[in-house]
């Protein structure tokens, strides 16, 4: 790593993680250097390890908890899901050994974990977490058709600036469709949420003239009026359900039978899938200007290709790069070293429907990770 920002191998292929979540084998990790049996590290790991923040990780610790306690008997990891904000103060404030937050430390918290952590080098962002985010639609007119949404579209839908699915411009990118003259009802959430601020994201980036809002979580404070709100994943994802002519945003892993629109990307339409959504990492940049280990990256809602599903919700762990004591360390080491392995990212991809990262990220990562040690 000889700069801390640079392009991640854009359009790199992911391996097929999704597969090996279902048991296919893959022996790519020897490529790669990455392994999926309990390395050296996370074999022999004791101790209790505590962790906290992100509710978006929750399903997908349960996974990690599990495979990495499996392999360590003498080990056991706690995580309390209090929310991003929470786990990062708590991290800050010495009550965890690690946070997960689908926010990367701002540069004042950054500041912070350098007299929270040992040493002078502060704590990294590791992106363990990408969970995708489709646009879920109740049609069922046109049922067995795949609606094709450009940036635009989505945008207009969402700025309640196209109210109705016979709208020229949804047929014009659809021409093979014939839409209900219906009402269109965009369903957001209503509560703070880390997928609303993910998805404005999406639509500020891409969108930037028709969707003027930024990014944003509290979406009836700032966003515009109108639509329908409904709280948390399971609340939009209902609202949707029951609603002909709804739409909305949320989990892809939690939309159900509900039918999803594919979106543009590169002047091609991309649906959702773990391995699209993967490569969201690969297609962004890292922020830089901290250590050279740290992987806090400027998500790419643009990439340059059309092999990437760029609408998708990336989440951290936070870790110290120097602890106090030799245990934590080695424990912390060891979890992030199975998180971020080919096992680990199958495990949480079963449990929790998340995309795994790419081989080549996963290399990157681990490179951060080994240099995770006790202070002197």
């Amino acid at each position: 790593m000889n700069s801390p920002k640079r392009r991640l191998f854009a359009g790199a292929l992911a391996l097929t993680l999704v597969a090996a979540a279902c048991g296919s084998d893959d022996d790519s990790s020897e490529e790669t250097g990455d392994t999926s049996a309990p390395t050296e590290e996370t074999g022999s790991a004791s101790g209790t390890l505590i962790g906290a923040g992100a509710s978006s990780q929750a399903a997908g610790m349960q996974g990690w908890q599990a495979g990495f306690q499996a392999a360590n008997p003498d080990a056991t990891v706690e995580y309390d899901p209090i929310g991003s904000g929470g786990g990062r103060e708590t991290f800050l404030s010495g009550g965890s050994d690690f946070a997960g937050s689908d926010a990367a430390l701002k540069d004042d918290e950054f500041e912070q974990s350098k007299d929270r952590c040992a040493g002078d080098q502060g704590a990294i962002n590791l992106p363990h977490y990408i969970s995708p985010i489709a646009i879920p639609y109740n049609l069922p007119s046109i049922e067995g058709s795949t609606v094709n949404l450009t940036p635009e579209l989505v945008a207009g839908i969402f700025a309640n600036e196209i109210t109705n699915w016979t709208d020229p411009a949804i047929a014009e990118i659809n021409p093979d469709i014939e839409f209900p003259d219906l009402a269109v009802n965009p369903v957001h959430r209503s509560d703070d949420s880390g997928t609303t601020e993910n998805f404005t994201d999406y639509m500020a980036q891409t969108a930037p003239d028709i969707w003027t809002y930024g990014p944003i979580e509290p979406w009836d404070v700032y966003g515009p009026g109108g639509g329908e709100g409904a709280p948390q994943t399971s609340g939009v994802v209902a609202a949707v359900a029951a609603g002909e002519g709804s739409i909305g945003y949320a989990d892809a892993s939690q939309i159900g039978e509900l039918p999803a629109a594919a979106v543009g990307v590169a002047g091609e339409f991309v649906e959702f899938s773990p391995e699209a959504a993967g490569r969201i990492v690969d297609a962004s940049e890292r922020t830089g200007g901290r250590s050279e280990y740290d992987f806090a990256i400027e998500v790419n809602r643009n990439p340059d290709t059309a092999d990437s599903y760029p609408i998708a919700l990336v989440s951290y762990h936070i870790v110290c790069l120097e602890y106090e004591d030799q245990e934590t360390a080695d424990l912390v080491k060891a979890f992030m070293t199975y998180v971020g392995s080919e096992q680990g990212q199958a495990d949480g991809a079963a449990a929790a429907g998340s995309a795994p990262i790419s081989a080549e990220v996963r290399a990157e990562i681990l490179e951060s990770i080994d240099q995770i040690s006790v202070a002197g």
